[in-house]
């Protein structure tokens, strides 16, 4: 029976974990409260900052207590809207974040002004209040803006968006890190409008899709059907001698209604008399923004803005608050907020719930929780802000303008990217659940693709895992001068944002901010001997101890010099050792200090000392090549001395030795160049210390 293979697992270092874990603390399975977190080698992002509209204070807020705020690196705010961004100035400022923040340079206009409306219409008490108007302006010095398509990096994260066609300014993001990638999408939509353009496709696949799931499986209805469909619910309103009132929010889906209202209102003229009131504190300062952003809209807009303005509007009036407002007959009120938890649209519905000819059209998602939702299943009465209880006999209609992907949309999407993981958020768990079926339905008859789904709950991790291969790229003077096969290439290893460099040291603040520093060395050891004995115990151990006057230092006392690379010079009863650090010479410098403790407990003194011995060079050389012979083959050594050089070549390998100074040389392989030298230095303590001639011949 053949065996099976063990499947090896390697041991990586924490900071270089392959687990990316993807984590909702707001919208999952629920829609409302985005915030999404993503961590990733020792990297965390966080993908927007909303509020739940159903709740308020603390309650609203995202699962923020499952994180530690002051290690997010980077914060991403993909639009504008309360759910979305909501509690983003809390989180600026309330907490010890110390990242960065970014958005679109109209979402940041525009977050301004709607958090300011939303801070004043709420409903709660001052005590419960998350931040006030003062906290919302300190927020805009903290918020970075970015460009669509514009690439940055922080922290070695890379990142840049994409339009998301969902509101003016809405964005997707995709983030890189260590080469994964991640789409998260915000809400998005793939249906040009009146006025924005479709979602763009990113050209680049994504690793992981993050993606809204707010409709499931539903399909909207065709754009100009749905239109029809609500100009008609309004004339008919309108027509019986009814009010009808529009939930919207200040700004968003509010001026696709507005355009589609002034277009019908400027082909029925019969329609003239009866008033269309946008009822928003912050109308004309949103129309301003909307005005300056022309350039990131469709291109119907573009070219009508060359004609006139669409957003200067011809059968709309500014409705500033109701103490402005004349009850008198038919009307339509386009009222924020959207979801009528407070506010004028609160008011207003209250003042007409109870009569059959007035109507109510729902034009947008609503959030579980909400008067909008409560309504939408005709409840026989309501309760009111002050709590008493009110009939509710007016019609409610329901006709989707909300800018989020259908079905159709999403599937589309998913088939052109194919990502090999995908993440839905901002979804109730129903919807949620049954698009996770449809798209595994999709996909389980391809054998080309292989999707795998997940619906996490808020604070459940989805945990991934990425192994890339680790390469290292060659630069500078190293890949210049490339080494020869088979070679070992040595140099410094630079990690830089996931990817990693060898250079040559020389090389570093070429292309790093690191320097190359030399460390030197000083010890001062207790010696009350002469320098003269101290050479030749050095010379035991190292052959070529040298002891040589110093004018530099000393004005010519004598000092002494060991394995050229340590200087000893004696003060009083002390020696000081001097050297520049490295391996190799800090372990030099612990063998002079063993001599020097050696001579220190020697008797023995200059006149003891044994006579200097001159070796015969040639009996040496002789010597040194039988020797060399023996260890490595005859065929090795040079039979032929080139002045003062004997040459030793092994696997091609050269290794040159100077027969006069002792240095052996060998660029190309360092052990090789080690084993020459420490023969050549044992050949020579061999023979210095026989007791012969200056001049005559040597045996060993």
């Amino acid at each position: 029976m053949a065996g099976t293979k063990k499947k090896v697992e390697t041991q990586v270092p924490p900071e270089e974990t392959d687990l990316l874990v993807i984590k909702p603390l707001g919208a999952g399975q629920e829609v409302g409260r985005s915030c999404i977190t993503l961590e990733f080698k020792g990297k965390k992002i966080m993908l927007d900052c909303g509020i739940h509209p159903g709740l308020s204070g603390i309650d609203a807020l995202p699962f923020v207590d499952n994180i530690e705020a002051d290690e997010i690196d980077l914060l991403l705010i993909s639009h504008f809207h309360l759910d979305h961004c909501g509690a983003l100035p809390w989180f600026l400022l309330k907490t010890p974040f110390k990242g960065r923040c970014f958005m679109t340079h109209a979402t940041k206009a525009i977050y301004r002004y709607l958090l300011a409306d939303y801070i004043k219409v709420s409903n709660i008490g001052t005590e419960q209040m998350l931040y006030t108007e003062a906290d919302l302006e300190a927020s805009m010095e903290k918020i970075e803006t970015i460009n669509f398509h514009e690439e940055k990096e922080v922290n070695g994260v890379r990142f840049w968006c994409y339009n998301a066609g969902h509101v003016l300014g809405a964005a997707m993001f995709m983030i890189e890190i260590a080469g994964v990638k991640v789409l998260y999408t915000g809400d998005f939509s793939r249906q040009e409008d009146r006025h924005l353009m479709a979602a763009e496709i990113p050209t680049l696949q994504p690793d992981v899709l993050i993606i809204e799931s707010t409709y499931g499986t539903h399909i909207h209805e065709k754009r100009d059907e749905r239109e029809a469909r609500f100009t008609g619910l309004v004339h008919d309103i309108v027509n019986r001698g009814g009010r009808c009132l529009i939930p919207v929010f200040a700004l968003g889906r509010a001026q696709e209604l507005l355009l589609i209202l002034d277009e019908y209102w400027s082909n029925h003229p019969e329609l003239h008399d009866i008033p269309i009131y946008y009822a928003s504190s912050l109308a004309k300062k949103c129309m301003a923004v909307y005005q300056t952003y022309i350039n990131a809209m469709n291109d119907r807009i573009k070219r009508q803005i060359a004609i006139n303005n669409p957003f200067v509007f011809k059968h709309i009036s500014n409705l500033k608050s109701i103490d402005h407002f004349d009850d008198i007959g038919p009307c339509v009120v386009m009222a924020s907020p959207g979801m009528m938890q407070s506010g004028l649209s609160r008011e207003l519905f209250e003042n007409w719930c109870t009569d059959a000819k007035n109507g109510t059209i729902i034009a947008g998602y609503c959030v579980e929780g909400t008067l909008a939702k409560h309504i939408l299943s005709e409840p026989e009465e309501i309760t009111t802000m002050s709590g008493n209880k009110l009939p509710m006999k007016l019609t409610v209609d329901y006709i989707s303008f909300s800018a989020h992907t259908d079905y159709q949309q999403t599937s589309e999407f998913i088939r052109i990217l194919k990502p090999p993981h995908i993440v839905l958020v901002h979804g109730e768990q129903n919807e949620m659940g049954r698009l996770k079926a449809a798209i595994i339905r999709e996909y389980e008859d391809d054998p080309d693709v292989n999707i795998e789904v997940y619906n996490p709950r808020n604070a459940q991790g989805v945990e991934l895992y990425f192994r890339g291969e680790k390469t290292t790229k060659v630069m500078g003077t190293l890949a210049v001068n490339p080494p020869v096969l088979g070679r070992t290439l040595s140099g410094v290893l630079v990690k830089r944002n996931f990817s990693y460099h060898l250079l040559a040291p020389s090389d570093l603040s070429k292309y790093t901010d690191m320097v190359m520093s030399t460390i030197s060395q000083r010890l001062s050891v207790p010696y009350s001997g002469t320098l003269q004995v101290l050479h030749f115990f050095l010379n035991q151990i190292s052959g070529n101890a040298k002891l040589i006057p110093d004018f530099k230092k000393f004005g010519g006392k004598l000092m002494l010099r060991v394995y050229d690379s340590i200087s000893i010079s004696q003060e009083d009863n002390v020696v000081v050792l001097e050297w520049i650090s490295s391996p190799i010479n800090d372990m030099y410098a612990d063998s002079v200090v063993a001599a020097i403790l050696k001579a220190e407990t020697s008797e023995m003194t200059n006149k003891s000392l044994p006579p200097t011995v001159k070796i015969d060079k040639m009996h040496f050389t002789e010597c040194l090549m039988e020797m060399l012979a023996e260890m490595f083959g005859e065929d090795s050594v040079s039979k032929i001395v080139r002045g003062e050089k004997l040459t030793v070549i092994v696997n091609e390998k050269c290794a040159e030795v100077n027969v006069r100074t002792l240095e052996v040389k060998c660029e190309e392989d360092e052990v090789l160049q080690q084993m020459v030298a420490t023969s050549v230095s044992k050949l020579y303590n061999c023979l210095l210390p026989q007791k012969i001639a200056v001049d005559g011949p040597l045996e060993c």
